[in-house]
């Protein structure tokens, strides 16, 4: 049996008609979380947070990084979130350990052509492989810098609080790197 053949069984025996109660498309707790793909995280950092099904609003992409942070598909989804979904505040949680933090281009350039990826394509299309991809050396930096350019995006409301934490995938143990309460607070005595 292969992969596809396996979930479908698998799906077969999950699905009971009538068994979930319906959810409302927005989220009960009213937050957008914007994570890692990493699968260390799965089942592991909603229930260290304390969110269950129907809670907030998860995005995710590997390393938690905004490459385009006025057009991208983050800022896009966060967007649709707080204006269509009612979000009102924003977390961003990196995690230790992350595999962007130690991202090799060239050898993920060696790796793509392996795999029958055209070095001409990989040249023209994405010249900086480190840069397209957004590897970072430090998680936390990672974090701060994320929270800043959603925070500074002219179609993000100010009074939406941006808050960033690192996330132990080993233990659970949550960091706050930016509190976006207190960053708020700031802005906002500066502009009095």
């Amino acid at each position: 049996m292969n992969l596809l053949d396996s979930i479908l069984a698998v799906n077969r025996t999950f699905v009971r008609p009538g068994a979930f109660s319906p959810l409302p498309k927005n989220p009960k707790k009213q937050f957008a979380l914007f994570t890692c793909m990493d699968t260390r995280l799965v089942d592991f950092l909603e229930p260290a947070m304390g969110i269950k099904r129907g809670d907030a609003k998860i995005i995710k992409n590997a390393g938690n990084i905004l490459v385009d942070p006025l057009h991208g598909g983050v800022i896009r989804s966060l967007v649709a979130a707080i204006f269509m979904l009612g979000v009102e505040e924003v977390f961003v949680i990196g995690h230790e350990d992350c595999g962007m933090s130690n991202v090799d281009p060239e050898q993920l350039k060696r790796d793509m052509i392996a795999r029958g990826i055209s070095p001409l394509s990989i040249e023209t299309l994405v010249p900086d492989l480190a840069q397209w991809l957004g590897a970072f050396a430090c998680p936390e930096e990672n974090v701060s810098e994320v929270v800043g350019k959603i925070r500074t995006n002219p179609l993000i409301p100010v009074d939406v609080p941006i808050h960033g934490l690192i996330f132990c995938p080993n233990d659970g143990r949550l960091e706050v790197v930016v509190d976006g309460y207190k960053s708020q607070k700031l802005r906002e005595s500066r502009q009095q």
